[in-house]
């Protein structure tokens, strides 16, 4: 069988080209499975990934107004924190770590007020959803082709880490945080955290069927041993804790003197059957936020940031409508 040639040069022609349908096909498949290169600019404070597998790193517009000490009721767990950045940026040693316990305490609140301490000695973060772990070890690589003298280290935060007995990205995590050949770096940590301290569900039926030998696995413990082998390569535990009432107040106070308002006489009729003076109005704003605490389920620094904004912005708004 004689070869196709090219009639301008009668040479045998070597353009196979696939039919047009077969490469659209390919461009798909290549879109949906391959994901682009990832680029990082040193100068860009904050990233979030965003478009799954095939996404992209889109820079943040980062608001700095809250400082270290804005978060009270947590100094043990901020100092430790603040003490392994701090490490993390001059090079020294330092761990992941991982931050779990009741909703609401100031972790997430944590790594912006780090960024906000810290963005100037060169800490910088990129935020990733748990879904979208699959593409950490690609970041990873971004991080590590950036020059050796850009002076930015990257913390990659990870909000809410939870897995369930089916998720398998959670394995490519454990490569990265201590398990693979260069997991080892100096310029990227993961901050995550979680409501729960294992990251993966323990069940008790397990336990009940080790110990009554209904189990089909010859080493059941090697499933209890994976289970907690997660969390294990962070090494750097913080857990939070519900606060009491003492500390709830003297956040509520915090956040008030940020900004201070007039409360005018209609905010005080609608929150007490009473005129009073400055003594009896601090009672008005305690009893309001004990309200709000009480309706929300319980006592956290989220509720008294919240409670801050709403008696603020009613107060606000009685002023102005009073002057209207």
């Amino acid at each position: 069988m004689s070869q196709p040639t090219n009639p301008s040069t009668d040479k045998p022609s070597t353009d196979y080209a696939l039919p047009a349908p077969l490469l659209d096909l390919l461009s798909q498949y290549l879109a949906e499975h391959v994901t682009p290169t990832i680029k990082i600019d040193p100068a860009q404070l904050a990233y979030r990934w965003v478009g799954g597998r095939t996404g992209h790193l889109e820079p943040l517009a980062v608001n700095l107004f809250l400082s270290l000490d804005d978060l009270h009721g947590i100094d043990t767990q901020k100092s430790k924190l603040v003490q392994n950045t701090r490490q993390f940026l001059k090079g020294y040693p330092a761990n992941h770590v991982l931050m779990t316990g009741t909703r609401g305490a100031g972790k997430s609140s944590l790594i912006r007020a780090l960024l906000q301490a810290y963005h100037s000695e060169g800490l910088r973060v990129i935020e990733i959803a748990r879904d979208d772990l699959l593409v950490l070890d690609k970041i990873r690589a971004a991080i590590n082709e950036l020059p050796a003298d850009c002076g930015s280290r990257y913390v990659v935060y990870c909000d809410d880490l939870a897995f369930n007995g089916q998720d398998e990205s959670y394995r490519t995590l454990k490569s990265v945080l201590d398990g693979s050949l260069d997991s080892e770096q100096d310029k990227l940590l993961v901050y995550a955290t979680s409501n729960r301290r294992h990251l993966l569900p323990q069940l008790m039926k397990d336990n009940v069927n080790i110990y009554d030998g209904n189990t089909d696995e010859v080493n059941p413990y090697e499933t209890i041993d994976e289970t907690v082998s997660l969390s294990d390569r962070f090494g750097l535990w913080l857990s939070f804790y519900p606060m009491n009432q003492h500390t709830y107040l003297q956040i509520v106070q915090h956040y008030l003197s940020l900004q201070p308002v007039q409360i005018t006489s209609d905010v005080m009729n609608a929150n007490s059957d009473n005129n009073s003076n400055d003594k009896e109005l601090d009672e008005i704003v305690r009893a309001a936020a004990l309200r709000w605490a009480s309706e929300r389920g319980g006592r956290s620094g989220r509720v008294a940031y919240q409670f801050s904004r709403y008696w603020i912005g009613q107060s606000q708004l009685a002023s102005a409508d009073s002057q209207s």
